[in-house]
């Protein structure tokens, strides 16, 4: 071989390997996701943030090695939604799930192209995050939970609780923007079992106990917890609302199952936890691959039913046997 070739095709090959080095590293690239909260911090968001990390270790990821979970703390503070969503989204992530219905608003208007799973979503085709449940057709795809469909279930398993049940107050957080329909539907609900319902509206913590002692005044004796607030607000004054509603003695249900042991009579709904175990599902799959927009929403098929037997004992009620027979769990 001549020298000048054998130089030519050195230099080549030279010219080549930053290229080949660059096409190592970027296929040894470590996923970044980012995982937009409601809560202000880790400790707070420890009921589910640990279920969501274990189901990424079950799934063989581990952090630090062949991932890295970028968690963002907003504390059920619009404006910090608004910040830490931009924030996620400059970091050019390969994955962002968002966990509230607020967080899913925001990054919905800041991109339109990073894969984003939502985990809590009350009617991702009607919030236009989707065009529809079997073909989302955007960057984004998640759980729905028909939360609304269910609210007729858990007023007739609350009258059956409290059988002297007429007046009912539903907790709603009145920056929602879907309050009048949840409102409207619940209130359709109530009317078909001989009950009035009426809103009480509550943004703060130091609002609870007065909504609670109006509550007693105005004749309430039960308490429904509206799911969705701004961020997850009412979620995060769990342990205020359990701990009042067991003061002034009135039986109250909620969705959540991690809501009830603060003080709550039981619960009715979906699996919380599982919802964040298939979120890491839909992420590990668009890690491998697939498209949001051919991965069609998920909603719930099975729903479970927590009694709080403590609550009931202080309360004075005794649960009937058809209730404890269907229970899922009895703390």
């Amino acid at each position: 071989m001549k020298r000048r070739t054998f130089v030519g095709l050195l230099g080549s090959a030279a010219a080549a390997w930053p290229l080949i080095a660059r096409a190592q590293q970027s296929s040894n690239k470590i996923p970044l996701v980012g995982v937009l909260w409601h809560a202000g911090s880790a400790e707070e968001e420890d009921v589910y943030l640990s279920v969501l990390v274990k189901a990424f270790n079950d799934l063989g990821y581990v952090e630090g090695k062949n991932i890295h979970l970028d968690h963002r703390f907003p504390a059920e503070k619009p404006e910090r939604f608004r910040a830490l969503a931009q924030e996620l989204v400059d970091e050019k992530p390969d994955v962002i799930i968002a966990v509230s219905s607020l967080g899913m608003r925001e990054l919905k208007r800041d991109t339109s192209t990073i894969p984003t799973v939502f985990v809590l979503g009350q009617d991702p085709v009607r919030d236009g995050w989707v065009e529809s449940l079997g073909h989302p057709g955007g960057n984004a795809t998640g759980l729905s939970l028909m939360t609304n469909d269910l609210s007729g279930k858990r007023l007739e398993i609350l009258k059956e609780a409290v059988p002297n049940l007429s007046h009912v107050a539903l907790l709603v957080d009145p920056t929602l923007p879907s309050k009048e329909n949840t409102i409207k539907v619940h209130q359709m609900s109530a009317q078909a079992l001989g009950l009035s319902l009426g809103p009480v509206e509550i943004d703060a913590a130091d609002e609870v106990e007065p909504a609670f002692a109006k509550m007693v005044q105005d004749g309430v004796n039960g308490v429904v917890f509206s799911l969705f607030s701004q961020g997850g607000l009412l979620f995060s004054l769990r342990a205020r609302i359990g701990a009042a509603a067991l003061s002034y003695k009135l039986p109250a249900m909620t969705h959540i199952a991690e809501e009830v042991p603060y003080g709550l009579l039981f619960s009715y709904g979906q699996d919380f936890p599982d919802f964040f175990r298939r979120a890491v599902a839909y992420t590990d799959k668009i890690l491998k691959g697939a498209k949001p927009a051919d991965l069609p929403v998920e909603q719930p098929t099975k729903f479970k039913l927590v009694l709080n037997l403590k609550t009931a004992n202080a309360l004075g009620i005794g649960f009937p046997q058809s209730l404890i027979l269907s229970a899922d769990e009895m703390i």
